[in-house]
């Protein structure tokens, strides 16, 4: 029976492969809120018939549809869900236990460990991080810059120990089509607020990302997939500000 005071908080496009493991990470959560912009695949069927209560809208941006789902929650502590993040056993049952004890937290930062084609990572960029994503939903609010959105809460955190799960790409043409579009958009952003690409931003920056992350952020503790990581993230630093650069060149 479903009686915890908290909303699951969970936005897709076309992720009925994956999103299952999100719906049922909290079991005992009252609501489980599913905001989709579109979906094809059969994300919103597959959502309703898991007990999801699905809101299908257009889509503002990442930040703009995270803090969307804040607003429409009807709970008032919301555990943030992306469509391919799951909590482990431990983090569901400490979620649980965070919302009962009503403590003086208005939020819980969980660590996030990366899988990459399958395998889970220990270091590099993708290592384990820490992130806000339990919330009580009227002290919190979504900030950041699109893609990369961040949460944050009024008044003391706490940290829970157990693990959310997170694979973001389905395979290596997926993890590619992303820095893709990501730099794409990072264009976009960069144009709007007047950020601009120097050579130097093309010379140094990616070999620096490939050497922080391989070597000082210990992405060779995961071999081979570590070197392919820091590798791809190299190409997408050198593709967004080579693709400013350009597009500066193009307007000048």
């Amino acid at each position: 029976m479903k009686t915890l005071p908290l909303t699951v908080a969970i936005v897709t496009l076309n992720e009925a492969d994956r999103v299952e493991a999100a719906i049922r990470s909290v079991p005992s959560a009252s609501e489980v809120l599913v905001i989709d912009s579109g979906s094809t695949d059969g994300t919103v069927g597959l959502a309703r018939a898991l007990g999801a209560r699905v809101v299908e809208t257009d889509w503002p941006g990442h930040v703009a549809q995270k803090e969307r789902a804040r607003t429409l929650a009807s709970q008032p502590w919301i555990l943030f869900l992306d469509a391919d993040e799951w909590t482990s056993p431990t983090l569901a049952k400490e979620v649980e236990e965070a919302v009962l004890r009503d403590g003086p937290e208005r939020g819980f930062l969980i660590r996030r460990r990366n899988r990459w084609l399958g395998r889970p990572i220990r270091g590099g960029a993708f290592g384990p991080r820490w992130h806000l994503r339990l919330v009580r939903g009227r002290q919190s609010r979504w900030g950041g810059e699109d893609p990369h959105d961040v949460l944050s809460v009024d008044g003391p955190t706490g940290r829970l120990d157990g693990l959310l799960e997170h694979e973001p790409y389905r395979d290596l043409a997926d993890h590619l089509g992303t820095i893709d579009r990501y730099s794409t958009r990072f264009v976009q952003m960069s144009m709007k607020r007047g950020r601009r690409a120097r050579v130097l931003d093309i010379l140094v920056r990616p070999p620096w990302h490939f050497l922080r992350a391989y070597v000082f952020q210990a992405g060779a503790r995961d071999g081979v997939a570590g070197l392919q990581i820091a590798w791809i993230g190299a190409r997408y630093v050198g593709l967004k500000w080579g693709r400013l650069w350009l597009h500066q060149r193009r307007r000048s």
